[in-house]
């Protein structure tokens, strides 16, 4: 019997995929939890095969609860809405072992779970597409500058941090944001916020 802790925030939604989950001959819930700090508890104490979890939920993210699960015995499946590519970075660092779309059918969930616990990983094409579709553009330098940009920084006080001229900085900066296709800085760093690429 596989054995599955299941997270998720909307009620509705977590009360359905534990129904459908529960009528497949080769698997049990034993947990259900509307956030990732319930479902660290949950797995914690109940040592599921799989922990199924949402991306974005209250108190701590799906994210940040596969990260501590990360190399245990439980398999974390990231189920998402989003098609986000610095999300699919972040999954696959968190080695999950597999990140599906929800609109996926309730057949296709229960047989990547089985492939999954077969030793199998299982991301869903159109993630995939999307990750690919939005390789960073920006070299490591311009990266640095970015992340400084972020933190609040002037470009005199980055020219000075990393011993270039302001000229210099400047047009790292004109090509940052002609990278990126922004108007300016601000708009730049949420951009790259929105890609994932800024942690």
């Amino acid at each position: 019997m596989i054995r599955i802790v299941l997270a998720e925030d909307q009620n509705l939604l977590r009360g359905a995929l534990g129904a459908l989950l529960d009528l497949e001959e080769d698997m049990t819930v034993v947990g259900q939890a509307e956030n990732g700090a319930e479902a660290l508890d949950l797995v914690a104490a109940e040592s599921p095969d799989v922990c199924l979890m949402d991306i974005e939920m209250p108190v701590m993210t799906g994210l940040e609860a596969a990260e501590r699960l990360k190399g245990g015995s439980c398999k974390v499946i990231m189920l998402t809405t989003f098609a986000r590519p610095g999300y699919f970075e972040r999954a696959k660092q968190a080695q999950v072992s597999g990140y599906l779309l929800k609109d996926s059918s309730s057949e296709t969930l229960a047989q990547s779970i089985r492939h999954i616990i077969g030793g199998r990983r299982i991301y869903s094409p159109e993630l995939i597409d999307v990750a690919f579709e939005a390789a960073n553009p920006l070299t490591p330098r311009e990266m640095e500058i970015i992340q400084l940009l972020e933190a609040g920084r002037t470009t005199k006080a980055i020219a000075k941090e990393l011993h270039l001229s302001n000229g210099t900085v400047r047009n790292y900066i004109s090509i940052i944001l002609d990278k990126l296709y922004v108007d300016n800085r601000i708009e730049a760093i949420s951009k790259a916020r929105e890609k994932g690429w800024l942690k």
